[in-house]
């Protein structure tokens, strides 16, 4: 009792020392007690805890950290512009994500932008340093430069979706193919044939899958896939835009729209609205997210889930994980390669 009141006036912290004193044990005893070490008894383990409970004793997790060549900080770096990353939910559910597995953690969480040649340099200075102990990349493309440094530096980093089918760092993504074959079954079966796709950048792996999902699912139906139908675009409402008028002038006839997010899908309805096209009467439409955009769009629209927020989740856990497991890379295990399920929303936009 003496030592609680002692440390409500301000008494000095109690040592490790004092800890390991108070419990009849050695100082590193306590030390592997604290840092959750497997190697100390149940009996000793219940001694220092209860010294430390006594005591009032706080880890400095500071010098834990520093002793362990750790920051407990890791970083999501997002090699997009700031306006896209406020500007589609994609995003915004990621870090939701994120940030409820590291909740009881004692890491930290940096979100970077890295949309430009300066950003870049300036966040490959800083990793450099060793700042943090993982990183998290969100939105990477073919041509990104960061996989490679952030490998390079033996940094433990987790992606959003492979490079390409040969990816050699850990990766979480959603079944893209999966989710574009029942986005474009769901419309042959509402009897749509002239079925076009607006793509995402062709430089993300998850866009060109979306693209082998759509051709395959018309292939397999005895419909084979029209390039005049398929329109480059980059994800974005404005991108959703340009490639429904594009298509409305190359290919009139079109009856049914798969967009490869619900943000391109929007910009899609706004054209073919303005064009007098009624949907899904003339032109059914289904987009990919299952985002806020989806419930609220008019018509409510059609969407493949994707679990956007578990993604970010498991691609936190498995970044943890790496770094728990930081070892050589000649004694390193496999990368682990993460794909999760996708399910297909039916709603009055088809």
């Amino acid at each position: 009792m003496a030592v609680n009141e002692g440390r409500s006036r301000g008494a000095r912290r109690p040592t490790l020392e004092e800890v390991a004193v108070h419990a009849g044990v050695g100082r590193g005893t306590v030390s592997r007690v604290i840092n959750g070490s497997p190697r100390v008894s149940d009996a000793t383990r219940a001694a220092v805890e209860a010294a430390v409970a006594e005591l009032g004793y706080v880890p400095n997790t500071a010098a834990r950290a520093l002793a362990a060549n750790r920051t407990d900080a890791i970083a999501l770096v997002v090699p997009e512009p700031e306006t896209r990353f406020f500007a589609e939910p994609y995003f915004s559910d990621m870090l939701r994500g994120v940030g409820a597995e590291i909740t009881d953690t004692e890491m930290q969480l940096l979100l970077i932008f890295a949309g430009n040649d300066r950003e870049r340099e300036r966040l490959a200075q800083y990793l450099a340093a060793h700042r943090v102990d993982g990183v998290l990349l969100v939105s990477v493309h073919a041509d990104d430069p960061l996989p490679d440094l952030l490998a390079e530096l033996e940094i433990p980093t987790v992606i959003s979706g492979p490079r390409s089918a040969a990816e050699t760092l850990a990766s979480v993504d959603s079944d893209n193919y999966g989710g574009a074959r029942s986005a474009v079954e769901h419309l042959l079966s509402r009897g749509r044939r002239r079925i076009a796709h607006i793509t995402g950048h062709l430089d993300v792996y998850g866009a060109q899958r979306r693209v082998d999902g759509y051709r395959d699912a018309l292939g397999d139906a005895g419909h084979e896939a029209d390039g005049a139908l398929i329109e480059a675009g980059d994800f974005t409402e404005e991108g959703g835009r340009r490639a429904m008028a594009r298509l409305l002038e190359s290919r009139p006839d079109v009856d049914a729209v798969f967009a490869a997010s619900d943000v391109t899908a929007a910009g899609a309805r706004q054209v073919l609205r303005e064009a007098g096209r009624r949907i899904p009467d003339d032109v059914a439409l289904v987009g990919y997210d299952d985002s806020a955009i989806a419930r609220h769009m008019e018509p409510p629209l059609t969407s493949v889930r994707q679990p956007i927020e578990e993604m970010g989740r498991s691609m936190t856990d498995l970044l943890l994980t790496e770094i728990a497991e930081r070892r050589p890379a000649t004694r390193r295990a496999p990368r682990r390669q993460m794909v999760l399920a996708t399910e297909l929303v039916e709603r009055r936009s088809s």
